[in-house]
């Protein structure tokens, strides 16, 4: 710990560090460009592994450039703005590939279309803020730490959702001072309109629209909804592709923007969502939508698929959180041996673990595409498409 160390930076691995070696010992830096020569500080030693920190450039690589936030390095939410965004994508492709060999023992590693966004900054709708009545803070926590920053102008935010940041600390003032621990989440919908949720704050959760891959979506702060203004309806095409059939699941259902559209491809789909508030949103949704094929099941995935006596599914969308779902509930999906599988994932290495699985079951991956709808972070969004061996 604390001590001084020259490495060059080989590549950007898994959560976004920079690989350098220091002899043989693997030193895992953070916000650093491949190819950048640096010297670090050792904050933290793991096993075999060394995390460091930079304390100065010494050669910067050609792929880093000044990063545009002020708070950047300090602000726990990016870790890339320090590169370009063409190495920004590249490191995230890269990245997949290695969770792909590495845990998924994929050899050779599919070809990975990354499909890059229109606008890498002030893209977001939706973001969860920290904040602090006594202070008059508002923003988001430092890096590797809970440590609140004010956080006055975010440039990864919609405007819309810049403006309601800049509101609530406003009225800070309003609240007992004693409220240091909030958390608020936030949403953006359809012109502009906003919706908070805070257990800790009296405000009301508003309903807002958004408009989608050719539906209408109503949802609020509380309920999960993509967070990209410009990469949702490529997301939702690249998912489904062109498939079609009798039976459709689409697992992890959220308010259903997966589900109306497979609702106009397939004669029946379920949908699993554990959250009530989404699907009431999701009901809602489909009733808007005049479809009468489409059916919300308000209950765990795990359960669904353990309880379920299903047969002749068509495609299975699996969009799960980032930590994943569990082994039982893969190989329960592998049982029901659908025709087609669609892998929504933004963990790549959750992805590769459950890769594994399948593959070892006889699922062929048929394709692979990344889609970047966090720039700036080391999260990346990618869809796998599974061929069942009987299809």
């Amino acid at each position: 710990m604390g001590e001084r160390l020259e490495v060059r930076i080989e590549k950007i691995v898994p959560r976004g560090f920079g690989l350098g070696f220091a002899g043989r010992t693997p030193i895992f830096v953070s916000l650093a460009a491949a190819g950048d020569l640096v010297r670090v500080v050792v904050s933290r030693v793991k096993g075999n592994a060394v995390f460091a920190e930079i304390e100065e450039v010494l050669e910067a690589s050609s792929d880093r450039i000044e990063p545009p936030c002020e708070y950047f390095g300090t602000c726990g939410g990016c870790d890339l703005q320090q590169m370009n965004y063409a190495a920004q994508l590249e490191a995230k492709r890269a990245i997949i590939a290695d969770c792909l060999r590495r845990i998924a023992k994929l050899d050779p590693v599919p070809d990975i279309e990354m499909i890059g966004c229109p606008e890498p900054f002030g893209y977001r709708l939706r973001a969860q803020w920290h904040a602090d009545a006594g202070r008059r803070m508002i923003g988001y926590f430092k890096r590797n730490s809970r440590d609140l920053i004010d956080v006055r102008s975010c440039p990864v935010l919609v405007p819309e959702l810049q403006q309601e940041m800049s509101r609530l600390r406003e009225g800070l003032h309003r609240i007992d001072p004693n409220q240091t621990k909030i958390q608020i989440d936030s949403a953006c919908g359809l012109g502009g309109e906003v919706s908070t949720f805070s257990r800790e704050l009296v405000e009301p959760t508003k309903q807002i629209r958004l408009e989608a891959a050719g539906e209408r979506f109503a949802f609020s702060a509380r309920t999960f909804f993509q967070g990209n203004r410009f990469q949702i309806e490529r997301l939702v095409a690249t998912t489904i592709g062109d498939e079609s059939g009798s039976l459709a699941l689409d697992l992890y259902s959220g308010v259903g923007l997966f589900t109306l559209p497979l609702a106009r491809r397939f004669e029946r789909v379920i949908g699993v969502e554990e959250s009530r508030f989404a699907v009431e949103f999701a009901n809602r949704n489909a009733e808007t939508a005049g479809l009468g094929n489409v059916e919300f099941v308000a209950e765990p995935v795990r359960r669904f698929l353990a309880e379920s006596d299903l047969a002749g599914v068509d495609l299975v969308l699996l969009d799960p959180p980032r930590a994943g779902t569990e082994a039982d509930t893969i190989m329960n999906l592998i049982a029901l041996n659908p025709r087609v599988v669609s892998y929504v994932s933004c963990e790549p290495s959750v992805l590769a673990r459950d890769l594994k699985r399948f593959v070892e079951s006889g699922y062929r991956i048929e394709k692979i595409t990344a889609i970047d709808l966090f720039p700036q972070t080391h999260h990346v969004e990618t869809i796998a498409r599974l061929v069942s061996p009987s299809a």
